[in-house]
C-alpha cells in the first residue's frame, strides 16, 4: 500500500480516536454510584434506573403512593405534532426493596411534557403549549381521557417553557414560565379574553375557576416553603425570591419598575465542580474570551465552577434528615454535574431572604460527581422524608442553537436517550424505609390530623383532599387546630383549609393576624383584603416588629383608601421609605402615591430632612407615577409642593422633577411629548428654570 495512503488512514484513525476520547461514554447505575462526593452525614442509593426510567425531567408520589415520572426523550429538539415521544410513567416496587422493579406507561405520546401534579382522580401534565388534565378513567392505569385546561403558553425553547406545577399551602397552583410571552386562554372560561403571559409565571385554582399571573421568570425549578414564599432557579442565577405579588403590582399599572424578584444568593456563580469542562464549552469559551479581548471588552465567561445550567432547585421540607437540613434548597447544575445546597435566613433589614453555604460547604457541594454525564434536571421530596435526585444522564445537556457548528460535527445531542436514573439521598445508615401511605381511604377528620405532619408532603397531600372533597364537618376541627396547635406550620394548613371550604369569617381572620407567629400573621393580613371590618387590626399590623409582617401590611393597607390608611403609610414610609421593596409596595396603591401622603410626608415627618439615596429615589419614583398617571392637574400640583415644601433643595428637586419626567414620557401623547426634555437635560437646568418649563407642558 503507497506510504501516502497509509498516512491518510493513520490520520483519519487517529481523527476517530481524538474525537472519541472528547466525551466519554456511559457508566453503569453501580458505576456511576462509585463516582459520587456526598456530605459525609448522609447516603446515596439506586432507587430507579433504566429501562424503568428513561430520560428523566419529573418525579411526584401521589395521595395514594403511586410514583409517576415524566420522560423526555425529545430533548432538546421539538417533535413534529403527533409525533412526540414524552411519556408519564407509573412506577412500582413490587418486592418491596426500595428499588423500583416495575414501570407501566401512563400516558405516551406527549410533546414536551416536563412535569406532573396529582390532582382529584388524575394528573395535571404541563406540556406546551398546553397544561392538560389526564385521567384513566377505566382502572386499567393507563390515562384514557386527556382535557386542555390551559392553552397558549410558550413552546418554542424547551429549556423556557410552562413547567414546575407546585401546590401551594395557600391553595394555588403554581407554574413556571421563564417570563415567556404567550396568550392564554381557559378551557374553564371560554369567553375570557386571552391573558398575555409576557414577563411573568402562572398561577389557577382548579376549586374555583380562577387564574392569572404572579411574579417571576422562573426557568426549570421552583419550590415553595412552609408559608409560601416562591424561589425558582434560572440557569446562572441558581436561586432567586419571588419578593412581592403580581396583584399588587398591577394595581395603578404607573410603577417605574415591576420587577420584584432578587437573586438571594451571597456567593452567586460560584460552585466547585469535580468533572473538567466538555471540550465544545472549552473551546467556544476560548473563542468567546478572545472575541471579548480583541474588541476591549470588560468580559470574560467562565467554561467550569460558574453556575450555567442551575436545574429543579427544590427546598427540603421533610422529616428524615437533621434538623439543620430544614429549609434548605437543593438545586441541581446540569453542566456541573452536582447538586448545590443552600441555607436560607431571613434578612432583618429586608422582606426576603439569604441563602448562603452550609460551614462544612465552603469549598464543595452536597452532592458533585466526576461522571460527566450525571444531569441531576430536578429533585422531589418523598413521603419518607427523603431527597429524590432526577438524572436524565445524558452525554450532551446543552440546546445546540448556543454551540458553534463545527464543534457539533462530533457531538450526538439524543446520545443516552436510553438511560435514565433516580437516586434516593437519605441520612447515613439509616434502614431505608420503603413504606408509601394511602390516604384515599382516610376520613376527613384523619387528614386533618395530617395537616399537623412534620412532613410538608404530608400536609400538602391532606390540605389537597381536603380542598377537593369540599367536606364542611371538618370547619370545627379546622378551627381548632387554628386556636390550639402548637406548630405554626399546622396553623396555616388549618387556616387555608378554612379558606378552601369558604369557612372564613372576620373573627377568623382576626385571630390569624394576632398569631404569636410572623409566617401566620402575614397570611392573616393579605386573607384581611377580602373582610374590611378587619381594618382597625391590618392598621396596627403596620408597626409589626416583624420587617416581612410590616411589609405584607404594606402591601395589603393598599387595597383600601381613606385618611386612617394613609396616616399608616405615611408612618411605613417615615420608617421603611428608604427602603426600595417598600418603596414599590407602598408606590403600587393608589393611597400610597397620593397627593396626600406625600404632603403629610412633608408636613409631618422627617423622612425628607437628609437626601439620603433611599429617601431620593422615592421622591423620584413618586414623581413617576404622579407623571404616568398624568391626572388632571396633579403634575401641576406636584411641581408646586416641589417647589414650595423643596425650597432651597435642589438635590431633592432634581429628584422629583426627574421622575416626573420620565412618567410623563410614558403617558403624554406625541404632540405633547415632544415638548419634553430628557432628564438628564433637564438636571443640567437651574431647578426653578426647569420646573417652569414643566409647569408650562402639564399646566398650572
Amino acid at each position: 500500500m503507497p506510504k501516502n495512503i497509509i498516512l491518510l488512514l493513520l490520520i483519519i484513525s487517529l481523527g476517530f480516536s481524538c474525537a472519541e476520547k472528547r466525551y466519554p461514554d456511559p457508566l453503569t447505575p453501580e458505576e456511576a454510584l462509585e463516582h459520587f462526593q456526598l456530605h459525609e452525614d448522609f447516603e446515596i442509593e439506586i432507587f430507579a434506573t433504566e429501562p424503568h426510567v428513561m430520560d428523566p425531567v419529573s418525579m411526584v408520589f401521589d395521595e395514594a403512593g403511586n410514583i409517576y415520572v415524566v420522560e423526555m426523550p425529545d430533548y432538546p429538539y421539538k417533535p413534529e405534532p403527533g409525533e412526540g415521544q414524552g411519556k408519564i410513567k407509573l412506577l412500582k416496587d413490587t418486592d418491596g426493596d426500595g428499588r423500583i422493579d416495575e414501570a407501566t406507561v401512563f400516558a405516551e405520546n406527549l410533546s414536551e411534557a416536563t412535569s406532573v401534579l396529582p390532582w382529584k382522580d388524575g394528573l395535571l401534565v404541563t406540556a406546551a403549549p398546553h397544561i392538560y388534565y389526564l385521567e384513566d378513567t377505566d382502572g386499567d392505569g393507563v390515562s384514557d381521557s386527556r382535557e386542555a385546561l390551559f392553552s397558549g403558553f410558550f413552546e418554542n425553547n424547551s429549556e423556557a417553557q410552562i413547567t414546575n406545577l407546585r401546590f401551594g399551602v395557600d391553595n394555588w397552583i403554581y407554574a413556571a414560565n421563564t417570563g415567556q410571552p404567550g396568550e392564554v386562554t381557559s378551557a374553564l372560561k371560554p369567553d375570557a379574553p386571552p391573558l398575555s403571559m409576557r414577563g411573568s409565571d402562572f398561577r389557577f385554582r382548579l376549586d374555583r375557576n380562577e387564574y392569572g399571573l404572579t411574579t417571576g421568570s422562573a426557568q426549570f425549578g421552583l419550590t415553595l416553603d412552609d408559608f409560601g414564599d416562591r424561589f425558582f432557579t434560572q440557569n446562572t442565577i441558581h436561586i432567586r425570591h419571588s419578593v412581592i405579588p403580581k396583584r399588587y403590582l398591577s394595581r395603578h399599572g404607573h410603577l417605574p419598575s415591576t420587577n420584584a424578584v432578587t437573586n438571594i444568593s451571597d456567593h452567586d456563580l460560584i460552585m466547585f465542580q469535580d468533572t473538567p469542562p466538555p471540550y465544545w464549552r472549552a473551546e467556544r469559551t476560548r473563542r468567546r474570551n478572545e472575541t471579548y479581548q480583541e474588541q476591549n471588552l470588560d468580559r470574560v465567561e467562565h467554561a467550569e465552577d460558574h453556575f450555567t445550567g442551575a436545574s429543579g432547585g427544590t427546598i427540603y421540607t421533610g422529616h428524615a434528615f437533621p434538623d439543620g437540613f430544614y429549609g434548605n434548597i437543593f438545586t441541581g447544575e446540569v453542566a456541573g454535574n452536582l447538586v448545590h445546597r443552600d441555607v436560607l435566613s431571613h434578612d432583618p433589614e429586608n422582606p426576603t431572604f439569604v441563602a448562603s453555604r452550609a460551614p462544612e460547604e465552603l469549598d464543595k457541594e452536597f452532592l458533585s460527581s466526576t461522571d460527566p454525564w450525571f444531569r441531576p434536571s430536578n429533585l422531589t421530596l418523598g413521603p419518607d422524608g427523603y431527597l429524590y435526585v432526577i438524572d436524565m444522564y445524558r452525554q450532551h445537556i446543552e440546546t445546540p442553537v448556543s454551540i458553534p457548528e463545527d464543534l457539533k460535527e462530533d457531538m450526538d445531542f439524543l446520545y443516552g436517550m436510553e438511560h435514565g436514573r433516580i437516586y434516593r439521598i437519605k441520612p447515613k445508615n439509616e434502614t431505608t424505609n420503603t413504606e408509601v401511605p394511602n390516604f384515599r381511604d382516610a376520613s376527613s377528620a384523619e387528614l386533618v390530623e395530617l395537616l399537623a405532619h412534620p412532613n410538608q408532603w404530608w400536609r400538602l397531600q391532606a390540605q389537597r383532599l381536603l380542598l377537593q372533597r369540599q367536606d364542611t364537618g371538618v370547619i370545627p376541627a379546622a378551627q381548632a387546630m387554628l386556636e390550639e396547635n402548637e406548630d405554626p406550620r399546622a396553623r396555616v394548613h388549618a387556616l387555608y383549609v378554612l379558606e378552601g371550604l369558604n369557612a372564613l369569617n372576620a373573627e377568623i381572620v382576626r385571630q390569624a393576624m394576632k398569631d404569636p407567629h410572623p409566617g401566620v400573621r402575614r397570611h392573616g393580613i393579605m386573607l384581611s383584603e377580602s373582610f374590611p371590618e378587619c381594618l382597625p387590626q391590618l392598621l396596627e399590623s403596620a408597626a409589626d416588629t416583624s420587617v416581612r409582617v410590616a411589609f405584607q401590611a404594606s402591601l395589603s393597607l393598599g387595597e383600601f383608601s381613606g385618611p386612617e390608611v394613609t396616616a399608616a403609610l405615611v408612618d411605613l414610609t417615615e420608617k421603611w421609605g428608604h427602603n426600595s421593596w417598600f418603596q414599590m409596595s407602598i408606590l403600587s396603591s393608589a393611597s400610597g402615591s397620593s397627593l396626600e401622603l406625600m404632603q403629610e410626608l412633608v408636613d409631618n415627618t422627617a423622612f425628607f430632612e437628609e437626601a439620603g439615596k433611599g429617601n431620593l429615589s422615592f421622591l423620584e419614583d413618586f414623581g413617576h407615577v404622579v407623571g404616568s398617571r398624568n391626572q388632571e392637574k396633579e403634575a401641576a400640583s406636584f411641581l408646586n409642593l416641589l417647589s414650595s415644601s423643596f425650597e432651597n433643595k435642589p438635590d431633592w428637586q432634581k429628584a422629583g422633577f426627574n421622575g416626573l419626567v420620565r412618567g410623563l414620557g410614558r403617558s403624554l401623547p406625541d404632540g405633547e411629548k415632544e415638548k419634553l426634555k430628557s432628564p438628564e437635560d433637564y438636571s443640567k437646568m437651574e431647578v426653578e428654570a426647569a420646573m417652569e418649563e414643566l409647569r408650562n407642558i402639564v399646566g398650572s
